[in-house]
């Protein structure tokens, strides 16, 4: 059992907390309530948070878990890390996440190479006007739609240069092509080796994941069909990074396709300085820890929970 003085101490402390915190009293103002100096009433108040008697939580919207984020830098030798609370809108706060970490970044990028999909289409709608001075945005892998829906691809590089006051250069191509011979002429055309070799020149790179699935933009967009990817989970894929379906150690799980698709190559994405990943929701744990334990990116933008099945892995 707790000795008298401890237990006097406790309710001590929990009484200073709920004047300083539920009554607004000031520290002085505690202090002579209780008869105790300030620099106790201080000290008690130190030890209520550390001992977690008392639990302080940012409720705006646009909070970060700062904790979490020093986690994730440490364990991972990440450069950064940005992590929101979760909630029900968890994948628009990411988003803005995303966004507001874009428009503060330093320097700010002169050119920025963005994948595409329904993650970076979120990130371009929250970005705000005049986040950048003239920036070139980039697409770093194929994104002409093979079906009759409409791409997000161009959109969306469209979208974040024009709220950067720059222009974006797209990559007139499809992001994955039917015959190797195919994918071969169209990389080594003039205008789509033009862009990829400003894609490989690009100070930062933006971009998402894709799970191993039906619901993939890769399926709704018409280049794999629900029975290809589940192929591709027979052979281990987790899910796509910048249209690249990769296995749990960050490898492309079928070479032939890997080479049918038209863009950066991970190997890129690793050496790059500035790669910032973002991901969110229960569904990319998988593919978000790949990426992270292969060190494809050096930013990651995410939420909570996706952070916390990070820091769990041995």
């Amino acid at each position: 059992m707790p000795s008298s003085a401890t237990a006097d101490t406790e309710l001590l402390t929990v009484r200073i907390a709920e004047l300083y915190y539920d009554e607004n009293k000031t520290q002085d103002e505690i202090g002579a309530l209780l008869g105790v100096t300030r620099w106790k009433v201080g000290r008690l108040l130190t030890q209520a948070r550390e001992r977690g008697i008392v639990r302080i939580e940012i409720m705006h919207p646009r909070a970060r878990r700062l904790g979490i984020e020093r986690e994730l830098r440490e364990r991972f030798g990440l450069k950064d890390a940005v992590v929101v609370p979760d909630s029900d809108d968890i994948r628009s706060r990411v988003a803005q996440a995303a966004a507001d970490y874009l428009t503060a970044l330093r320097p700010v990028p002169r050119i920025l190479g963005i994948s595409w999909g329904r993650t970076l289409d979120s990130v371009a709608d929250h970005l705000g006007n005049g986040w950048a001075t003239g920036v070139t945005v980039v697409q770093i892998n194929g994104g002409v739609s093979l079906n009759r829906r409409p791409g997000t691809a161009s959109t969306t590089a469209a979208e974040i240069a024009q709220k950067g006051g720059g222009h974006p250069i797209l990559l007139p191509s499809p992001a994955i092509l039917e015959r190797l011979e195919t994918a071969r002429a169209i990389s080594t055309d003039r205008t789509v080796a033009a862009v990829l070799d400003r894609a490989a020149e690009a100070n930062a790179y933006l971009y998402s994941a894709g799970v191993a699935d039906s619901s993939s933009v890769l399926v709704d967009s018409g280049y794999l069909t629900p029975e290809d990817v589940a192929e591709l989970v027979r052979k281990g894929a987790v899910g796509d990074v910048v249209g690249r379906y990769i296995d749990a150690n960050g490898n492309p799980v079928d070479p032939g396709l890997d080479e049918r698709t038209v863009g950066l190559g991970l190997d890129q994405l690793r050496a790059a300085e500035t790669a910032i990943f973002v991901v969110a929701g229960e569904a990319k744990h998988d593919i978000a820890r790949t990426v992270v334990m292969s060190r494809l990116c050096s930013i990651i933008v995410t939420d909570e929970s996706t952070a916390a099945a990070l820091l769990e892995e041995q």
